[in-house]
């Protein structure tokens, strides 16, 4: 028989026995795989801040639920308490689901796009920000790959928002105007205060964006081009 090789996207905290979701990547695929649809026995809640499902398409916190749950954290009540919930969705009325901490999506096919940490939130002018929310908006644009906000301090000492983004080559025409789509799309305490145009992305050793490589703007330009 031939032999075939199937490989297989795999997410999870350690909260949920490893493994709560999974996808087969398709040979040949270019872009990032999503983390796919919950194993058997799991399930996957999107919700937001008042624990209520999000439309689709909308990011929101992933909660898990299922057979796969721990029984909470070692000698740490509060922090069980914190983040292993009663699960509203069950039929159970004892069955828990675990807070991840870990921002996404539903798309179209049913399947969930990881978008980033909801702890990476800044304060912006006394407004608090998602950077996790922001970037899954800019990425929304058709020229747009990749999108990364970081808050920084410009030459005066005053924090603001910077967009590292990577285009798609079959769209990179459309990027022209992304500043003034990003201006309609968002609330103006959201908007990025500069747009740093990449080839690629700086990437840690095992393959993550390092955030940390990612080059100083130029805070005199609403856009810029790094190369």
């Amino acid at each position: 028989l031939e032999h075939v090789e199937k490989v297989f996207n795999l997410y999870g905290p350690s909260e949920d026995t490893t493994y709560s979701t999974y996808v087969q990547v398709t040979k040949g695929a270019t872009s990032e795989p999503t983390i796919g649809r919950p194993l058997s026995n799991t399930q996957a809640y999107i919700l937001d801040a008042n624990l209520q499902p999000v439309p689709l398409g909308l990011p929101g916190e992933l909660y898990l639920g299922g057979e796969g749950l721990a029984r909470g954290y070692l000698n740490r009540p509060e922090l069980t308490a914190e983040r292993f919930l009663s699960n509203p969705f069950h039929a159970d009325p004892h069955a828990r689901m675990y807070s991840t901490g870990d921002l996404v999506r539903y798309l179209p096919d049913g399947q969930i796009e990881y978008l980033g940490r909801i702890d990476h939130q800044v304060k912006i002018r006394g407004y608090r920000i998602e950077l996790g929310e922001l970037e899954a908006v800019l990425r929304t644009h058709p020229a747009v790959k990749e999108a990364v906000v970081m808050a920084r301090e410009d030459q005066l000492g005053d924090k603001r928002l910077a967009a590292y983004v990577t285009t798609k080559e079959e769209n990179r025409e459309e990027a022209t105007d992304f500043a003034v789509w990003a201006k309609a799309k968002l609330p103006e305490f959201m908007v990025p205060s500069v747009f740093v145009w990449l080839e690629a992305m700086p990437l840690t050793p095992n393959g993550k964006i390092d955030r940390k490589q990612l080059p100083e703007p130029e805070w005199g330009q609403m856009a810029s081009t790094q190369e």
